[in-house]
């Protein structure tokens, strides 16, 4: 383990991996006043191809100004190194610069992963801790997946938090020297001895075949990698790897220990083009409603919002609905009831914590730590908006009361940085405490495992998306895994916060709406970071962007993508999947419709035409399933009810 000196990090140093927001809690040899500070983790290529891990205080990091309140994000940009127009170093800098921390990989023995995800410790000498780092996200395991692509690793027997750096012994690298020798590898030959050992546990005849082919090379055609040329004309290699390319990517392989089956890959039929509608009108909107209030098409009013979104003159009274705060089936009468119970339930909740006293608060260190961490967020949250713009701005009290609110009516989950974002548009909507207080309970209720201190809903969500968009687009998803991003840990701001960051105020609640609607499937909103991925498809390959580049195209789409473009895309997407003739199990699951093996066969019914503007478009209406079914190139979608179709019209 070592610290950095004062002189300058040589430029062809290369960031392998970052992750911001990790605190300095122990080091051995520094002083007392480096410690607690907050910086960035890294994994650094060194000028000699070495590795190392760089912790670098916040001082010596810069970040792009367009990018608001990056400290919760899950892994950030990129530092940069910054200089003064001569070159040197300014005297600050300079003592940043002295208190960067290193650990080279070859002299890494031992990490440690504890406190649910968020607290690393590492170890250069066995029995001794020398640095320790607290993520203030909790997502150590992040940087932990990232540090195993460096290193072998192991879990001990007596903690399984705990990780021992696997050297290699004699025999490996006898193994080594002798493939080094042969000079029959581009890559590292290290890495090629422990693939070879993967791979022979895995599949053992191919790669046992491989290797006979590369030493068959040798033996027939000399160490041609010296002078990089082989007895075959140019045009008929490329002929040939041409040739084998098309057919890898059209045939896949089943073995067994008798035989090999070579199937052609299956492909998913042409994506449909299905246009947006108009918004949810107020006449639309009045019409639903029966004589007392009540909606009588509720199914039919999702349809209208999933297809449309909703006026903005009526949408504090419509997201109510949407969000569980007034029941769909709740007359006027019996609405203004609930919301004097739910008035009088907020203020005695919100009672609770003005009254706390400063000695409670003192002996009180968890709600201490929510109060502080509502109080950081609050003051950084939309400030470029208008409605939280400026000094003493009331909107900012009335934000930081719901969320303190919040941690008493649910004091299990409490306060995750990121709430302040999902409360934001809600209280710029509604304008009212009470309403949107119970409004975010309800956005809470879709989410909430968004915020779960071991990150499980998160990790869930990233491996649907990861399966999702292997089915949906394979090609996408192989070029990720080659490129060490299979994780899909780029998208975590995304689905943390349910694409706040991503669009303005007014695509965003358009976006939001039309999600709580929970059609046309589950998970719909995985369906949207796969549609934003398939826009982007061509940039990732055709740039060859490895994690960290993809991280920053990921990060600079912000505010400029067209939500319309993207919710007609992820619904193409959406009906491209469940017509696949190759549709799994494990994407029904996800996608929450049923399996292939359970679908019931549907005796066919008479088809009845129904009157009304068709637009080119067949239109049938079948009067027991009360639906109309529309029919776009080939591809039936189904809008439930009659007086929905009239309204559609």
């Amino acid at each position: 383990m070592s610290s950095s000196s004062v002189e300058d990090i040589p430029e062809q140093c290369r960031d392998l991996f970052t992750q911001d927001g990790v605190l300095l809690k122990s080091c051995m040899g520094r002083p007392i006043s480096d410690l607690n500070s907050i910086g960035m983790l890294c994994i650094v290529q060194n000028v000699d191809s070495s590795k190392c891990i760089e912790w670098r205080p916040n001082d010596l990091i810069t970040i792009d100004s367009d990018t608001q309140d990056q400290e919760w994000a899950v892994v950030n940009t990129i530092g940069r190194r910054q200089r003064t127009l001569s070159g040197n170093m300014t005297s600050d800098y300079a003592a940043a610069r002295a208190r960067i921390i290193r650990i080279q990989l070859n002299e890494l023995k031992t990490f440690k992963c504890s406190r649910n995800n968020q607290q690393m410790q590492f170890s250069t000498k066995p029995g001794v801790w020398h640095n320790t780092f607290y993520f203030q996200h909790g997502n150590a395991e992040i940087f932990v997946a990232n540090l195993k692509n460096h290193v072998k690793t192991a879990k001990t027997r007596h903690d399984r938090n705990t990780y021992v750096v696997v050297e290699p012994n004699v025999e490996s690298q006898e193994l080594n020297r002798s493939f080094a020798e042969l000079d029959i590898f581009t890559e590292n030959t290290t890495d090629v001895v422990w693939n070879f050992v993967h791979n022979f546990k895995q599949r053992p005849y191919a790669t046992t075949m491989e290797a006979f082919s590369k030493l068959n090379d040798i033996v027939y055609y000399g160490n041609e990698a010296v002078n990089g040329k082989r007895d075959v004309t140019e045009e008929v290699a490329d002929l040939l790897t041409k040739s084998m390319s098309a057919l890898e990517d059209a045939t896949s392989v089943t073995r067994s220990d008798e035989y090999e089956v070579i199937n052609v890959k299956p492909t998913l039929p042409p994506r449909p083009c299905i246009p947006r509608g108009t918004s949810l009108s107020t006449e639309k909107w009045e019409g639903l409603h029966d004589t007392e209030g009540r909606i009588t098409e509720v199914e039919g009013v999702k349809q209208l919002i999933f297809r449309g979104g909703v006026a903005n003159s009526i949408r504090h009274s419509v997201w109510k609905y949407l969000l569980d705060y007034h029941p769909w089936t709740m007359t006027h009468a019996e609405i203004k009831v609930l919301q004097k119970k739910r008035t009088e339930e907020y203020f005695s909740m919100k009672l609770q914590w003005r009254s706390m006293t400063e000695g409670q608060e003192a002996r009180f260190s968890e709600y201490r730590d929510r109060k502080s961490l509502v109080e950081k967020d609050v003051n950084r949250t939309d400030r470029t908006h208008p409605f939280y713009a400026g000094d003493n701005n009331p909107n900012l009290v009335i934000l930081q009361d719901i969320l303190m609110t919040y941690v008493m009516y649910n004091f299990d989950l409490g306060y995750v940085q990121g709430m302040s974002d999902i409360l934001a548009p809600l209280l710029l909507l509604l304008g009212n405490e009470v309403d949107s207080f119970w409004c975010f309970v309800g956005f809470m209720d879709k989410i909430a495992s968004n915020f779960d201190m071991d990150q499980a809903g998160m990790k869930q969500q990233l491996l649907n998306l990861q399966q999702l968009l292997m089915f949906a687009s394979p090609e996408l998803a192989r070029h990720l895994a080659a490129k060490d991003s299979a994780n899909m840990y780029f998208c975590f701001r995304w689905l943390l916060v349910w694409f706040k960051r991503e669009f303005s105020h007014k695509d965003i609640m358009r976006l939001w709406e039309v999600l709580w609607t929970g059609l046309p499937c589950a998970n719909f909103h995985l369906l949207i970071c796969v549609a934003i991925l398939d826009s982007e498809k061509d940039v990732i390959m055709h740039k060859d962007c490895g994690f960290t580049e993809i991280l920053k195209h990921v990060n600079d789409l912000s505010m400029c993508l067209d939500v319309d473009r993207i919710l007609s895309t992820a619904e193409g997407i959406y009906h491209q999947i469940i017509s696949a003739p190759h549709l799994t199990d494990q994407v029904c699951v996800i996608l929450g419709i049923p399996t292939v093996g359970a679908k019931p066969e549907e005796p066919e019914e008479p088809e009845v035409p129904q009157a009304g503007p068709t637009n080119g478009n067949a239109v049938t209406y079948n009067p027991d399933m009360e639906e109309v079914t529309l029919e776009y190139n080939g591809l039936q979608i189904s809008v439930v009810t009659q007086t929905v179709w009239a309204l559609l019209a």
